[in-house]
C-alpha cells in the first residue's frame, strides 16, 4: 500500500474532564500609556491592549532588534563573544546613553553586549552593528529584513540606537513579538537579566535601566527607552507559575510611569490568566512507518512545551490530538516536522505545536529496497 501523506492520523483524545462553567477574564487594566498590551509568550495571543498597533517613536527600544541579531550572530558563528572589537570614529561620537567609548578603544563583544543590554548605551550599539554588519547602514538594512521576517508590519528602523529619527517607529504589537523571539535564545536572556556590571576593570560600573529586574518578581527580560517624542517606554517579560507574559507599554508620560504601568498590566494578567502545562518537550506520541528507508519506522515527539494559556477557572473542555500522516518516505531527517500536536477547547483550535521526528532515516539503496520487497512477498506466500 502506497505510503498517503496528506492522511491524518488522529490519536486517542487526551482530555481534561473537569466540571463547571468557564471563567472569563475581567475587562483590560485602564493604562496612561498611549499604547500598551499584554501577551502570552507561548502562543503570542494578545490578552489585553490599548491601541496595540499604533505607530510611535520606541527611543531605545530600538535595540531590543539590535541585541537579537547581535545574538543570533554569535549563535550562527558569525561573530565570537571573545571578539576584540575596536571603536570606530562613527561609535565614539553618539551622544545620549554612553559607555564613553574612546576612538580606538578595545573591548570584546560580550562587553558591549552587556553594555548596550543594561546601560542601553548608543556607542555601544553601533560598535556592535559594525562589527556585526560591517557599517551601521548594513545592519539597518539586516534590522528591517528581521522585522518583516517577524511580521512587525508596522516598524520601520533608521538607526541601531534609536536616537530621534521621525522616520524611526514601531509599535505595542510589534515590540511583543520581538521580545517573544529574543527570549527563544539563551544568551539574550542571559545578557537581559544582568543587573549590573563592571567595565574598565571596576572604573566604570553599569547598571540595568530595567528596573522591573528589582522591582517585580519574575522579570526575566526587558528594554527600556525615553525621548521627548517617545515618552517613557518599556517592551518585558515576566514568569510565574508556568505563565510567561510578555508586557509592552509606549508613551507613558511622566518618569518612572513605564515602570508603574508595567506592574499594573503584570497583575492584572498574573491575576485573571493561568498556564496549563499539558506535554513536556520532547515526548513520544507516536511512530510512523517510513518508506523506501533504511529503517521501517521513526518515533515522533513534541516539538516543544505544550502548555496552553486560558482565564482562570476557563480549564474545561480541553482535548489534543496528534494530526500525522500514515506513513513517511525517506530521507527523513532528526527534527524535521512531520506533523502537529492540536489542542482545541470546546472544539475551538487554541495551539498547533510541531511534531517531529526522533531520529534520521536514510533513503535505502536499490539491493537494500528490492531484498526487503523480497521478504515481504516470501512472507505472504
Amino acid at each position: 500500500m502506497r505510503c498517503k501523506i496528506g492522511a491524518l492520523v488522529f490519536l486517542p483524545l487526551i482530555a481534561l474532564l473537569l466540571v463547571g462553567r468557564p471563567v472569563s477574564a475581567s475587562p483590560f487594566v485602564a493604562t496612561t500609556a498611549k499604547s500598551a498590551l499584554v501577551m502570552e509568550a507561548h502562543s503570542g495571543q494578545v490578552l489585553g491592549d490599548k491601541e496595540l498597533h499604533r505607530k510611535q517613536p520606541i527611543a531605545s527600544m530600538v535595540k531590543l532588534m539590535t541585541l537579537l541579531l547581535a545574538v543570533e550572530a554569535v549563535e550562527q558563528g558569525k561573530v565570537q563573544l571573545t571578539d576584540r572589537v575596536t571603536a570606530s570614529e562613527e561609535a565614539a561620537r553618539m551622544g545620549g546613553s554612553q559607555i564613553f567609548l574612546a576612538p580606538q578603544e578595545v573591548m570584546t563583544f560580550r562587553e558591549l553586549l552587556i553594555a548596550v543590554a543594561t546601560a542601553s548605551a548608543n556607542d555601544a550599539s553601533v560598535a556592535v552593528a559594525e562589527h556585526v554588519a560591517g557599517s551601521t547602514e548594513a545592519f539597518v538594512s539586516a534590522m528591517n529584513a528581521r522585522a518583516r521576517a517577524l511580521g512587525m508590519e508596522n516598524t520601520r528602523y533608521v538607526n541601531p540606537t534609536g536616537l530621534p529619527d521621525g522616520e524611526q517607529y514601531s509599535t505595542a504589537y510589534d515590540q511583543a513579538l520581538l521580545l517573544r523571539e529574543a527570549l527563544r535564545h539563551p544568551l539574550f536572556r542571559e545578557l537581559a537579566q544582568i543587573k549590573e556590571h563592571s567595565l574598565r576593570g571596576g572604573k566604570f560600573q553599569l547598571f540595568n535601566t530595567n528596573k522591573l529586574l528589582w522591582w517585580y518578581q519574575g522579570t526575566i527580560a526587558g528594554k527600556t527607552g525615553w525621548t521627548e517624542e517617545a515618552g517613557y517606554c518599556l517592551a518585558s517579560a515576566a514568569q510565574r507559575k508556568g505563565l510567561t507574559l510578555v508586557v509592552v507599554v509606549l508613551g507613558c508620560p511622566e518618569p518612572r510611569s513605564h515602570f508603574r504601568e508595567s506592574i499594573k498590566l503584570y497583575n492584572w494578567g498574573f491575576s485573571q490568566y493561568q498556564a496549563l502545562t499539558l506535554m513536556p518537550e520532547g515526548e513520544r506520541v507516536a511512530t510512523l512507518p517510513v518508506e523506501r528507508g533504511k529503517e521501517d519506522r521513526v518515533d515522533v515527539l513534541i516539538g516543544r512545551e505544550v502548555v496552553v494559556v486560558v482565564p482562570r477557572g476557563h480549564d474545561k473542555g480541553i482535548t489534543q490530538e496528534a494530526e500525522l500522516p500514515h506513513c513517511l518516505v525517506a530521507p527523513v531527517r532528526r527534527g524535521d516536522r512531520v506533523g502537529y500536536w492540536v489542542v482545541k477547547q470546546d472544539g475551538e483550535e487554541k495551539l498547533r505545536v510541531p511534531l517531529v521526528a526522533a531520529s534520521e532515516v536514510a533513503e535505502t539503496d536499490f539491493y537494500t529496497l528490492w531484498n526487503k520487497v523480497w521478504r515481504r512477498f516470501t512472507k505472504g506466500v
